[in-house]
């Protein structure tokens, strides 16, 4: 039980010296990486740069100890970043202060909702979170934050908006204000970071440029002709603090740490089970996840630590590096904490437009064009629910966006349940296959005196007046010709009350029309509903078939079940017949 709740006591007692090397390698790797992009991302979140190093500090040592996932990277991501300004963007703040004490608090806030989620099992909730659904939120998204960086990379003071075309109209306003220095720095910086990541991914690029950026304001003392700079970065680890807020703002916050919680739960999750499929030494635990990023950013709230979760880049680099065990995130927050105590002097020069430029290049890679193609030539309707996401988070917002999303998807399942497949079936010629007739309509044999149907959903509420509409549409294009109705059930696993007292309706007036109702195939679960909603009685135990086949047979031949088929065919727990 401890284990399952700390899973380092997993790794820890077997680690290995050979181990050991990667996990260095790892752990500094992710560790410079995320120095550059730690501060990029507050930018993002509306928050000073050093609030990015606090943020990939705490969190990333918590998980290493709880995480089931032993590559995967915690810190502060763009994703999240960008909910936290479209967020707190949107309510009335009265300054700086508040809207820090705001940031860190909502950290405190998502992450007891994923402490409590992880506790209670539920870490099936993200399954709601479609694929088609998180592709259009990420594109969209990863539009808004690059265009978002447009500020710094012009150099101009463009009013803050999560909605592109307010940006777009925004920046076109301001652009006569373009500081032309800034903007080529920042398109250099893009140039740069680009190249070197396609030459090797190993190679530090966000690390690089930062240097040239501080080394190219420091000689030329270009922030004298307008170019922005990152300032003073208070030095030192962060205190601690509890997180506080105003209660009458707790309100306001619950939908946003909701959707922070979610989303980057499926940001986490994504990524660690991506990276799994490479490993066979452990397996990943959903829940345990949860418990695991809630803790995360419970403990890292008290550090002065915002919303954090497992980062797409980082992770991949830190498998490729080597990593191991959860050693390597310790490695990391170490290079973190050293750069807090000695190194944030040197940031000082740093300029505004090359942690723009950082962000771009990371957020646009997360733009996926080849999955929606796919989508378009394959499955329509998926791509529409894509596109639909899509625009809702370019045009209308962030949470908006995800929320209608999922709304929306949910519906069209919805949708999807209540007018399944419905097939009439007809005999393979020469052969005791049944099959749907319109798949094979030159090698079935149908009947004039028997309707034989194949229902392939669960019967429920939502789709009962489809089902009996079909049935009886089905019984008309037979022209009253019809003795036996045989409904292949195998695929029907469940039977509610709704759906109970229509068939019971079915069935009489099935009777009335001298018609005999027969079931094949019904699966055990089917048959204890049969048997606790008493709906047995009104078939009759006499016409339940294991198979198609048979009960065809039966009905032809008048033949008696074989003690086999009456057992199989009549097995219920309710019946008392295991």
């Amino acid at each position: 039980m401890l284990k399952r709740y700390f899973p380092f006591l997993q790794w820890l007692p077997s680690y290995k010296k050979s181990y050991l090397s990667g996990d260095i390698s790892a752990g500094l790797t992710v560790g410079v990486m995320l120095v550059p992009q730690g501060m990029a991302y507050a930018m993002i979140a509306g928050l000073p740069p050093v609030f990015g190093l606090y943020a990939s500090l705490i969190p990333q040592v918590i998980y290493a100890l709880l995480g089931t996932s032993r590559q995967l990277a915690v810190g502060p991501v763009a994703m999240d970043s960008l909910l936290v300004a479209s967020g707190l963007g949107a309510l009335a703040l009265t300054g700086m202060d508040e809207y820090i004490s705001m940031a860190i608090f909502l950290a405190l806030f998502m992450g007891v909702i994923q402490l409590t989620l992880g506790l209670l099992r539920m870490g099936f909730f993200v399954n709601f979170l479609s694929q088609p659904v998180i592709s259009g939120f990420t594109s969209a998204a990863a539009i808004i934050i690059g265009m978002s960086q447009l500020k710094h990379l012009l150099g101009t003071s463009i009013e803050r908006s999560n909605q592109v075309h307010v940006l777009l109209k925004n920046a076109f306003i301001t652009i006569s204000e373009t500081n032309l220095i800034t903007f080529v720095i920042g398109i250099l910086a893009i140039v740069i970071i680009s190249i070197l990541k396609k030459i090797s991914k190993k190679i530090p690029s966000a690390l690089l440029v930062v240097v040239l950026g501080i080394v190219l304001i420091y000689f030329f003392a270009l922030n004298n002709l307008g170019v922005k700079i990152v300032g003073e970065v208070p030095s030192g680890l962060p205190s601690l603090k509890v997180p506080t807020v105003d209660f009458s703002r707790i309100a306001d916050l619950f939908p946003i740490a909701m959707t922070l919680s979610l989303i980057a739960f499926m940001e986490a999750i994504s990524v660690a089970k991506a990276v799994e499929e490479k490993h066979t030494d452990y397996e990943l635990d959903s829940n345990q996840e949860l418990i695991a990023l809630g803790t995360s950013n419970i403990i890292g709230s008290f550090f002065q630590s915002y919303p954090t979760t497992g980062g797409f880049s980082r992770t991949a680099v830190n498998d490729q590096a080597g990593a191991k065990t959860g050693i390597a995130p310790m490695v990391s927050a170490l290079v973190i904490g050293l750069t807090l105590l000695f190194l944030t002097p040197l940031f000082y020069y740093l300029p505004n437009a090359v942690l723009a430029a950082i962000i771009m290049v990371a957020v646009f890679g997360l733009i996926d064009v080849k999955y929606p193609m796919q989508l378009f030539k394959n499955r329509r309707d998926e791509f529409f629910l894509l596109l639909l996401t899509f625009l809702i988070t370019l045009t209308v917002g962030i949470k908006e966006g995800i929320l209608l999303g999922v709304l929306i998807s949910l519906l069209l399942l919805v949708y999807r349940t209540s007018r399944p497949h419905i097939a009439v079936l007809g005999r393979i010629k020469n052969t005791d296959y049944f099959k749907n007739v319109e798949r094979f309509p030159n090698e079935t044999e149908v009947f004039s005196d028997f309707l034989i149907v194949r229902f392939d959903a669960q019967l429920y509420f939502g789709n009962r007046a489809y089902f009996k509409h079909e049935l009886f549409k089905a019984l008309d294009a037979k022209k009253g010709q019809v003795e036996y109705l045989i409904l292949n059930a195998e695929a029907i696993n469940y039977i509610d009350s709704s759906a109970v007292q229509m068939l019971r309706q079915v069935i009489k007036d099935l009777k009335e029309k001298n018609i005999k109702f027969v079931v094949a195939g019904a699966i055990g679960p089917t048959r204890d509903i049969l048997y606790s909603s008493g709906l047995i009685n009104d078939i009759g135990k006499e016409n339940l078939f294991v198979k198609t086949n048979e009960a065809f047979e039966h009905c032809t031949s008048l033949r008696q079940k074989s003690a086999i088929e009456k057992k199989i065919s009549l097995e219920s727990k309710k019946n008392g017949v295991m």
